[in-house]
This record gives structure tokens, C-alpha cells and sequence, in this order.
């Protein structure tokens, strides 16, 4: 199957995130349908676009905005798919809302974006658990030349788009967002709650 312009994918397991086993008991982390933060994210290319210019192939992950998987209720209270819905949990998807892929080990982003990896807060009466606009760079924009994996980079507020990748929280930042490159001083060390 190939999309005109789309890419055709489908969910890596079920449409949302929202249940976890502990112990051998399933726990129910959110029951609310309009919760986009339990929408999986994560999808397998099943077809490709005629004019595929990404690198993107049959069988890799994506990641993806979290509007494609999510199921809404329309004004009068009916429960629908999104558009991106097609059938039988295949869905259409343009290279916009993709951002990023895995091809055999390695997450790729397109062009634009970046991952950053939040860093943990140092100071001894924060109460807050991650340095504010500050994190490490995981994956980066390939176009992005003066910055390299692992350097530690400051973003504007309101970027910090969040995911889950290979268990590790990150965030999606666009390329242009970013503003700052820090030296790095030895101390940083990155965040990640126990939960993902």
C-alpha cells in the first residue's frame, strides 16, 4: 500500500498509553479520552509516499504528532477517529507530523527538529525536579552543523514538547529554538523520572 503524499502507518501496540503493569496487576493510569499526554506517539511505517524524500522505509519507527492515534468527541458528544484515520488502525500521516524515525538502531530526526534531554536540578531548594530550558542534545537535526550530541543547550519557553523514547524522557525542540550553547562544567546530569 503507498500513499499519494502520506506516509501510511500504524500503532506500535494499541492507540494510547494508558495502562501499566506492576506486579502483575494492571494499573489504569487515565480513563479521560481528551488526555493527549496518554496518546501513543509511536508508530511502523506500512507504506511509503510516491515521493519519498526523508530516508524513511517500510518497517521503521516514527515518531509522530499526538494528534494521529487520538480518538476526540465531536460537539455533540460522539466519539470519532482523527483525520488521520483510514482503516483498520492504519493510518495516513504527511511528512509533517512526523518527527522523527528509527532506522534498525538509530532515531533520526527530520529535518527541523531536535531531541534534548532534560537535566537534573542541582540546587539544593528548587522545587522543581529539571533545570528550566536547559538539556542535553541526544538526537539533532542533521542541517544542524554547529552543534553535536551530547552538548548542553538552552531552548526558549514553550518548546518543551515531551516523549518517551527507549524509555528516556525527552523533548522535542525545534531547530530554531534553540538559542544558547553552555560549556559544559561536569556536573550536569540528565533527567529521568522512574516512571517512563
Amino acid at each position: 500500500m503507498h500513499g499519494v503524499f502520506d506516509f501510511v502507518i500504524k500503532p506500535v501496540s494499541e492507540r494510547y498509553n494508558n495502562s501499566k503493569t506492576i506486579d502483575n496487576t494492571e494499573l489504569i493510569l487515565n480513563t479521560d479520552l481528551q488526555d493527549h499526554n496518554f496518546v501513543s506517539r509511536i508508530g511502523i511505517v506500512m507504506g511509503l509516499p510516491i515521493n519519498n524524500q526523508t530516508g524513511i522505509c517500510l518497517g521503521d519507527e516514527v515518531i509522530v504528532h499526538h494528534n494521529v492515534f487520538r480518538r476526540y468527541r465531536d460537539i455533540r458528544g460522539v466519539e470519532k477517529n482523527s483525520r488521520s484515520y483510514y482503516k483498520d488502525d492504519l493510518y495516513f500521516v504527511n511528512e509533517m507530523q512526523i518527527y522523527a524515525y528509527k532506522h534498525i538502531i538509530k532515531w533520526i530526526p527530520l529535518s527541523g527538529y531536535n531531541f534534548v534531554a532534560p537535566i537534573k536540578e542541582d540546587k539544593m531548594f528548587s522545587i522543581d525536579f529539571e533545570k528550566p530550558l536547559k538539556g542535553v542534545l541526544k538526537y539533532k537535526d542533521p542541517a544542524l552543523k554547529s552543534l553535536e550530541p551530547g552538548d548542553v543547550v538552552g531552548f526558549r519557553p514553550g518548546m518543551e514538547y515531551e516523549f518517551i523514547i527507549d524509555k528516556q524522557k525527552l523533548y522535542r525542540i525545534p531547530t530554531n529554538q534553540i538559542t544558547i550553547k553552555y560549556e559544559y562544567q561536569g556536573n550536569e546530569e540528565e533527567y529521568n523520572p522512574s516512571w517512563t
